[in-house]
């Protein structure tokens, strides 16, 4: 009967899990369109700007490592920085600004128009990612934003995803936090392999 139970609850755990991933294959035209968009900033001279809060500092970290230092031997390194980085800079601004602040500030400091502005949350609602990529947007730089999705409804207002401010929002569909975070780290590497299929393919980034 345990072993019953404890199986069960592993396939609820998986099932969990592949649900939002089903989902995000299923619109694989949205995921190469951000991609294809990413792969034209980067060939002109573009570089990519991450950012969030939380665990999702340590996978803007990441992502900016993944494409500055790609684990695969041979692909091309893409410039990119992380704004979590520096923790000096993130607790002067939050402390005499706000914590909102803390990534719009950076960003426009060191954004240009033709770079890429990836805001990463788990919340759909996170202010200082919101006000990051609408920084970014004013500036014109390419806005991609990675975040989860609430059945629920739970909280009305603008979200991270339907924000005017975001190109292309890539969403978790999940209402838990765990699993929305996992599928983030499937997405960007999904986004770092699909960059560079572009950059692989003559032509098509002219």
């Amino acid at each position: 009967m345990t072993s019953m139970v404890n199986a069960a609850e592993v396939t609820r755990l998986f099932e969990l899990r592949g649900g939002p991933l089903r989902d995000l294959a299923e619109r694989a035209g949205s995921v190469a369109d951000a991609c294809h968009a990413m792969a034209v900033r980067f060939h002109r001279g573009g570089k990519l700007v991450t950012f969030g809060t939380g665990g999702a500092s340590a996978d803007a970290q990441h992502v900016a490592v993944e494409f500055v230092h790609p684990v695969i031997v041979g692909k091309r390194a893409l410039p990119a920085i992380s704004l979590t980085t520096d923790v000096a800079t993130v607790t002067g601004i939050a402390e005499r600004d706000g914590i909102a602040d803390i990534f719009s500030r950076q960003i426009r400091c060191v954004g240009q128009p033709g770079d890429i502005a990836m805001g990463i949350s788990a919340d759909e609602y996170s202010p200082s990612v919101l006000a990051g990529l609408r920084a970014a947007k004013e500036l014109g730089m390419l806005t991609v934003a990675l975040t989860g999705s609430r059945p629920d409804g739970a909280r009305d207002g603008e979200t991270i995803a339907t924000s005017p401010f975001v190109d292309h929002a890539l969403v978790a569909a999940s209402g838990d936090p765990r699993a929305v975070k996992e599928t983030h780290v499937t997405m960007y590497h999904v986004l770092w392999e699909l960059v560079h299929v572009f950059f692989e393919q003559p032509g098509v980034l002219a």
